[in-house]
């Protein structure tokens, strides 16, 4: 009996200790280390405000036991079209990849490339295309472990005239991202242009090209408003889009202990889709700021001027369904099903950027006359983001619809204002009218020194010298 007591006490200790033990571990384990792989660059806001925020969010939660290295712009070999290779056959073990730069390979992701099929945001899009991931693609990326899928932001023409309507499309040739996005030119009479995206600027500067039809995000990097200073929208809708994946190899998920799948799957799907979509969007509204400080004219076209082009792009839907059929696929459901988890998310805010802390806020107001709302570099960090500036003068709108923007001058800002208001480009880029000849309130002398925003009334006992005339406000020439 003295026996059994003495072993019963002691297994009872060993499995209270067992936790404990395992505990101690798995602290001194190393971690498991996971390499991301990537096209873009590291300053670009794909890796600095999505992918390397995402890696330390997973690294934290699983308290140090998964760490991701990352490496952008292709680092580890091979071309961007071989991302998803990379990632099935575990020479990376997470990637970024574009399932359109091998066409024909995975068909039904295509549906949010149709013309004017995704949204303008990209956070709505995206929230959708990972929904109907969840519906439709299973089969398709079967061969690696999905982590989230993602819409790129809206497409806009670029081009060196304006261009307000479908006639002044025809004969151009234009640089195009997608498939269906080609196919959409040659229904509008353009010219598609095929070609890396880092051979644009070239052939822009020997015109080999007349433009592009390129998402916001490429501006920046490849200095496209250098040479092209008119941009067309689409009030609501795309004219296309580029689908993105982050998928991970499917033996390296399968081989992770449980509460660390566990992790991976708390920042998979609509939480990091979600991340992606304001990334875009708030890239987006920061780049189309900047392009209409410097003076560039933004064309939006209305619904009913976008609804002349859908109905010239129809052709191009209709070729896809038959593509569709061939292979057996239901496009027409897809459509459907598209729409409607479109309109599911159409009602979500827009994302807005990170606050900066107060002593950042501090240190941007004590700049030279500028505003604080505008990025310089749109992969800049948080604290010149674009969240400083008010909502209501976060993006302008200077041109909508097919018709000019009207050419009334705007009233002058008082002396001591450093920003004025957002005005459409082709008034920005004229100075604005003189200053009205009526007396004008003497401000104090620190004002005119000082570059603050707001003005502090004068001492009432300090005379101060009749100010000189305020110069015009001058448009702002940042480059990207």
């Amino acid at each position: 009996m003295r026996v059994a007591r003495r072993t019963f006490l002691a297994s009872t200790l060993v499995s209270l200790a067992a936790p404990a033990v395992t505990r101690l571990a798995r602290a001194d384990a190393p971690p498991i280390t996971f390499k991301l792989h990537h096209a873009f660059s590291a300053v670009s806001s794909v890796h600095d405000k999505f992918l390397s925020p995402w890696a330390r969010k997973v690294e934290t939660e699983s308290s140090g036991r998964i760490h991701i290295d990352i490496f952008p712009s292709m680092e580890l070999g091979g071309a961007p079209a071989q991302l998803f290779d990379q990632a099935r056959d575990g020479d990376a073990d997470i990637v970024w990849a574009v399932p359109g730069l091998t066409p024909g390979r995975f068909p039904k992701i295509e549906t949010f490339e149709l013309p004017f099929l995704p949204s303008r945001r990209a956070l709505v899009s995206s929230k959708a295309l990972q929904d109907f991931a969840a519906i439709y693609l299973n089969d398709e990326f079967g061969e690696v472990h999905p982590l989230c899928f993602s819409c790129s932001d809206r497409s806009v023409i670029h081009g060196y005239a304006a261009v307000r309507s479908i006639e002044d499309i025809k004969d151009l040739k234009l640089h195009v991202q997608t498939r269906l996005g080609g196919e959409a030119m040659l229904a509008l009479g353009a010219h598609p242009i095929a070609m890396p995206s880092e051979e644009l600027p070239a052939a822009l500067a020997q015109h080999v090209v007349d433009g592009c039809v390129d998402p916001w995000h490429m501006v920046p990097p490849l200095r496209l408003n250098d040479l092209l200073k008119t941009h067309t929208e689409f009030s609501d809708l795309s004219l296309t889009s580029r689908a993105y994946l982050l998928a991970m190899n499917k033996p390296a998920y399968e081989r992770l202990p449980r509460d660390l799948k566990a992790v991976l799957d708390n920042n998979s799907g609509q939480l990091a889709a979600g991340m992606a979509g304001a990334m875009w969007d708030i890239q987006a509204d920061s780049v189309a700021e900047n392009v209409a400080e410097r003076g560039d004219v933004i064309v939006t076209l209305l619904p009913e001027a976008v609804a002349h082009w859908r109905k010239a792009t129809e052709p191009v839907a209709q070729t896809w369904l038959k593509e569709m059929k061939d292979h057996k696929i239901d496009g027409g459901k897809m459509i459907a099903s598209a729409h409607e988890l479109l309109a599911k998310y159409a009602s979500l805010p827009e994302p807005q950027p990170p606050q900066a802390p107060p002593q950042q806020e501090a240190v941007t107001q004590s700049q030279p006359p500028r505003s604080a709302g505008v990025t310089t570099v749109p992969n800049a960090p948080a604290s010149v983001a674009p969240s400083q500036s008010p909502p209501p003068v976060a993006k302008p709108v200077p041109h909508i619809a097919t018709q000019a923007p009207p050419t009334a001058p705007v009233a002058a800002p008082a002396p001591p204002v450093v920003k004025p208001v957002p005005t459409p480009p082709h008034i920005a880029t004229q100075p604005p009218p003189a200053a009205p000849t009526a007396p004008v309130a003497t401000p104090a002398p620190s004002v005119s020194v000082a570059p603050v925003v707001k003005p502090v009334p004068p001492p009432a006992a300090a005379p101060a010298p009749p100010p000189a005339p305020a110069p015009p406000p001058k448009t702002l020439n940042i480059p990207l």
